[in-house]
């Protein structure tokens, strides 16, 4: 089955976790990585990597000796990463991403440097929301950096309401157009 007809899938069947009827496209990823610093970062974590086009963007441009944890509840997109990329600094996790804090300690980490997500927030109940975002910002490293995309601005109240640093950017390059959240307590 190609990527995108297992998107759709996944879509359908899984609206309240996968926001989108298609992959996120090459230029969505571009823009994604282009706000973080590379240099600095010895952890970074991946929310809903889905088939993994964030997730080969950040390997590309990670150091050698920086680790990605990257989050992925739903089975099909687990199965497919797992089958797909094999670099040994990714550390795929089936599990839900509210317990990243764990997962770190699990793997001898206090904090994260930044936190990527793909994480459809607008369809989530507001107690998910709310529990990923608290999670996402007690994860971070004092002046940790939250990079999120959405298809709206729906959400910008409450990522705003966690970190008090936020840059917007946008791409029409990508199907639905999204909206580039970077984010930092400072």
């Amino acid at each position: 089955m190609t990527e995108k007809k297992s998107f759709i899938r996944q879509f359908w069947k899984e609206k309240k976790m996968v926001g989108a009827m298609a992959p996120s496209s090459r230029f969505l990823a571009a823009k994604m990585v282009k706000v973080i610093d590379f240099n600095t970062a010895d952890v970074i974590i991946e929310l809903g990597p889905g088939t993994g086009v964030f997730t080969k963007e950040l390997l590309k441009n990670m150091r050698p000796e920086t680790k990605l944890l990257a989050f992925e509840l739903n089975d099909t997109f687990y199965e497919v990463l797992k089958k797909d990329i094999t670099d040994d600094r990714l550390v795929l996790i089936h599990d839900s991403a509210e317990k990243m804090q764990e997962y770190l300690n699990k793997h001898g980490v206090d904090k994260a440097d930044i936190v990527v997500s793909a994480l459809p927030l607008s369809v989530f109940s507001d107690s998910l929301r709310d529990a990923v975002l608290d999670a996402s910002k007690a994860s971070l490293k004092e002046n940790g950096q939250y990079v999120q995309f959405q298809y709206s601005l729906y959400s910008k109240k409450h990522i705003k309401k966690r970190f008090n640093k936020m840059s917007i950017d946008f791409t029409a390059l990508n199907l639905p157009p999204a909206f580039i959240y970077s984010c930092k307590n400072v």
